[in-house]
């Protein structure tokens, strides 16, 4: 058995959920305590009892950006899909991960339908990277007024921002309706607290947080700091080495403040715990403080820490995190704060219990 097989487990589909509750924070929350084994089982609603007046909740801000594309290869009508990965801030020009038929050459055009379907921006092929991803330029649509009622975006505009809050879809991952969107994902998929962004995947144990829960956990004298980790498509990506340490780790970009990384610091010097909300937080986290020696200090930069048994953890005390697919780098992360056996145990009473799984389903808390 090779080490990413120890953690696998089977779960049923209709455990998956396909969309959040009404109410965000009537999800369920299990409750891990790392060091007497024990697993209760609560609410998310709960956290105001469950946090201390001392502790620090810290959330990623990070904003989903709609980085999905449809559309069709303008000459000959062939279907296409992309999905927006960068822009280059120099130039505009847009690296795009892509699935067509056929081979996409330089100078061709691939037209891009808006959320109802009809034609709107092009984007005209430049190239193709060493790793397959197309290389292209957002071009202004044929018909001016395309994309109905809304004004025409400029066409000397290289924001890709502009351009995919008109065109773009929001990037739902594979196991939630085989990724195709609803009008209310465009609020669901997205933190109540999102600012910065950048990411390509929602940081999913943010999605819980309602402004009236935020407001009763810091009415409790719990504090919030922010930090801000762009998600990547790594996140999704299968560990398929033999061996943990060989598995090739993806980048992100992430950040904190000089303001958020005192009031940590602070905070923890006088007994309250660093609570990450979801595994994105943690990796800025322990990111920065893997910079600067172990002491948690501001920091800004890409990072490629996998965190694995037996990590030592610097920062994070405690950890809100929703349930991971089988085999990934997160459940390893997890597995790192808390102990593999007692991870493995969660998930199976998790399973028993018919927690709802994944980015729009319940969550647990690891203290």
């Amino acid at each position: 058995m090779s080490e990413i097989d120890q953690y696998d487990y089977q779960l049923p589909r209709e455990l998956i959920a396909q969309e959040p509750l009404n109410n965000r924070s009537d999800a369920r929350l299990m409750l891990i305590n790392r060091a007497s084994g024990e697993i209760q089982h609560h609410h998310v609603r709960d956290l105001p009892d469950l946090l201390r007046s001392e502790d620090t909740l810290v959330l990623n801000d990070s904003r989903v950006i709609p980085a999905r594309m449809v559309g069709y290869r303008t000459r000959t009508g062939g279907r296409w899909q992309g999905l927006f990965l960068r822009q280059e801030p120099a130039t505009g020009i847009w690296e795009v991960l892509t699935k067509t038929r056929g081979t996409l050459v330089a100078g061709e055009t691939i037209t891009i339908e808006d959320r109802n379907g009809l034609p709107g921006m092009r984007l005209q092929v430049v190239s193709r990277t060493d790793d397959g991803h197309l290389i292209a330029v957002p071009m202004p649509p044929e018909d001016r007024h395309a994309g109905g009622e809304l004004p025409p975006i400029d066409g000397d505009s290289i924001d890709a921002a502009v351009w995919l809050e008109r065109y773009g879809r929001v990037p739902l991952p594979p196991y939630i309706r085989d990724g195709h969107m609803m009008d209310s994902d465009v609020t669901n998929y997205q933190t109540v607290f999102a600012k910065a962004p950048g990411s390509v995947a929602a940081p999913t144990a943010g999605l819980h947080f309602t402004p009236n829960l935020l407001q009763q956990i810091v009415s409790g004298g719990t504090e919030t700091a922010s930090v801000t980790l762009h998600v990547g498509l790594g996140t999704f990506r299968p560990v398929s080495c033999e061996r943990l340490e060989d598995h090739p780790m993806h980048t992100e970009w992430g950040q904190i403040t000089e303001e958020n990384a005192e009031l940590i610091n602070q905070r923890r010097s006088t007994g309250g715990r660093c609570v990450a909300v979801g595994t994105t937080s943690v990796r800025v986290l322990e990111s920065a403080a893997a910079a600067n020696g172990g002491q948690l200090k501001p920091w800004t930069a890409t990072t490629d820490l996998f965190i694995r048994p037996p990590h030592d953890f610097k920062v994070v005390d405690a950890l809100m995190t929703n349930f991971h697919l089988p085999k990934s780098t997160l459940m390893v992360l997890v597995s790192a704060l808390a102990g593999r056996e007692l991870i493995m145990e969660a998930y199976r009473q998790a399973i028993a219990e018919e927690y709802r799984f994944y980015s729009y389903g319940d969550c647990m808390m690891i203290v």
